[in-house]
């Protein structure tokens, strides 16, 4: 276990944190376990209706067809998923980071992505098999929920804060996959990180439809 976290402190996180580590980023510049509780639509008393449709008509019109987690809208009709949401939304970013230009939230992942008897490798969490995994396992839902809760954070906590000029880094890092400095890469990316940047008009968008959802 030491082994795999020594390892995973040390992984370039890619491009989009400026290959940054865990490991440097200060401690002012990050905070753990950030917990949030938001209403939807009224909370106890919703003054509108959110439904996951809502949700997949805000993800087709502000995601962009080339974007890493396109057609994502589709798989919100899952049977297994609730399709009315009401009450509160609560959860607990693993960690939200300041970096040069913007904030990032992170999320650990341990998902096992080799096949069942198969040797684990960095290679199994590649790009394109975390992409798949973050649209397979709705993690993809988790992360836009995550960054409304920080856009709203930010919203209160940061005077000056600016969601076109503060742009937003979601990171999903899947720990068997970071194997440290020399983590192998796939066109750029190190295996084991998904790093994601929602448009500011997605954000936005997505906010205003948890507070309003479809007007009754």
């Amino acid at each position: 276990v030491i082994d795999g976290l020594c390892a995973a402190i040390e992984t370039p996180l890619g491009p989009l944190l400026g290959e940054r580590r865990l490991r440097d980023l200060a401690r002012s510049d990050r905070l753990a376990e950030l917990s949030f509780e938001l209403p939807l639509v009224g909370g106890e008393h919703p003054d509108g209706e959110l439904t996951l449709a809502t949700i997949a008509t805000v993800l087709r019109k502000h995601l962009a067809q080339d974007d890493v987690l396109a057609g994502y809208a589709e798989r919100l009709s899952d049977p297994a998923l609730k399709m009315t949401l009401r009450g509160y939304l609560t959860g607990t970013i693993d960690l939200v980071a300041r970096i040069e230009g913007g904030f990032s939230l992170m999320d650990y992942k341990s998902n096992r992505l080799a096949g069942a008897g198969e040797p684990l490798t960095a290679w199994h969490h590649g790009p394109e098999a975390l992409a798949e995994e973050m649209q397979r396992s709705h993690y993809a839902l988790q992360a836009m929920l995550y960054a409304v809760a920080l856009h709203r954070y930010l919203r209160w906590r940061v005077p000056d804060y600016d969601i076109e000029r503060d742009r937003m880094a979601v990171l999903y890092l899947f720990l068997r996959g970071m194997t440290g400095e020399h983590t192998p890469r796939v066109d750029g990316m190190p295996c084991g990180v998904f790093a994601w940047q929602p448009s500011p008009a997605l954000v936005s968008a997505l906010s205003d439809a948890l507070d309003r959802g479809q007007s009754t």
